[in-house]
């Protein structure tokens, strides 16, 4: 019988055990960064249809601080640039490296590619989701909170691919999820409503949203690949996360950006390099999140 292939899909396809798992582990790899090591040396293949520089660097980093290695294409240096299809890529990379990483707009060519790949896959982004970043926002939260179930957390902006990895998140937590966007720019209704708790709200005023919040979360207001669009923008001027609209929240509250930030867009100066930003724990959290993830999926812990 094939044994089954560990591949780091959406927050909605681990469990909660895994979830924590992988999380836990972090934690431990930050502690002991540079002393833990792969069993075996392995080799990971990541795949870029987008452009990264945080997936990318903390990634590559961190698979050869564990004693691994790393290949990387994209389209203007591989065959994928001259038509040739993805799936036959994967099933070359397969018999090439252990694990893949692959980073494009379309969610269904992640769940394609992950039913052929021999090797597992980690889901790098794509336009629907951005788990990596979820483990590292929740164990940046756990750094900072005796209990995150104990939570009010409220995202301001574009109801976009990370904001549905928040929502799927909730469904291994017992955190409150207040969610403000504009008009027309809210989450799916399919993946609220494939959220099984109850603890997520929508609210057209950000202040509305933002009251005794613990944590507030912005992200980029136009989603890379996405063409700008000046008349959609109009409607984000209230949505912009500055100290008049973080003193909403009636709290000492902090501040997460998954970056790359539009200082004076979705957040101020004041905020994002304020006392309260989390934001370069965050992005510092990647690198031992990513190596989590890398072992989890090679069960190597």
């Amino acid at each position: 019988m094939k044994k089954k292939i560990r591949h780091f899909l959406n927050i909605n396809k681990l469990s909660t055990k895994d979830i924590l798992l992988i999380i836990k582990q972090a934690h431990f790899l930050k502690k002991n960064y540079g002393r833990k090591f792969l069993n075996d040396k392995k080799i990971l293949a990541m795949i870029f249809e987008k452009p990264s520089t945080r997936t990318r660097v903390s990634f590559e980093v961190g698979m050869k601080k564990l004693n691994g290695d790393v290949v990387v294409l994209d389209q203007h240096d591989s065959q994928l640039g001259r038509g040739e299809s993805l799936q036959d890529t994967i099933k070359v990379l397969g018999r090439y490296a252990d694990i893949i990483l692959y980073r494009g707009s379309d969610e269904k060519i992640l769940y394609d590619i992950s039913e052929l790949s021999e090797v597992p896959i980690i889901n790098g982004l794509t336009n629907n989701s951005h788990p990596c970043q979820i483990i590292a926002d929740i164990m940046t939260l756990e750094e900072n909170f005796k209990d995150i179930n104990k939570l009010k957390i409220c995202w301001v902006g574009d109801g976009n691919n990370v904001c549905n990895s928040w929502i799927e998140a909730i469904n291994h937590y017992d955190f409150e999820l207040n969610i403000s966007c504009p008009e027309g720019c809210f989450p799916s209704k399919q993946i609220i409503e494939n959220c099984k708790s109850s603890q997520v709200r929508l609210f057209d005023k950000p202040a509305e949203a933002l009251k005794n919040a613990d944590v507030v979360i912005t992200d980029t207001w136009e989603s890379m690949g996405v063409k700008k669009d000046r008349e959609k923008l109009k409607r984000f001027h209230k949505f912009r996360v500055d100290a008049d609209l973080m003193s909403k929240t009636t709290k000492d509250s902090f501040f997460l950006h998954c970056l790359p930030a539009h200082r004076g867009c979705e957040v101020t100066d004041e905020v994002i390099d304020g006392k309260n930003s989390l934001v370069w724990d965050e992005a510092q959290n990647r690198l031992y999140a990513h190596q989590s993830i890398l072992l989890w999926c090679l069960e190597d812990f």
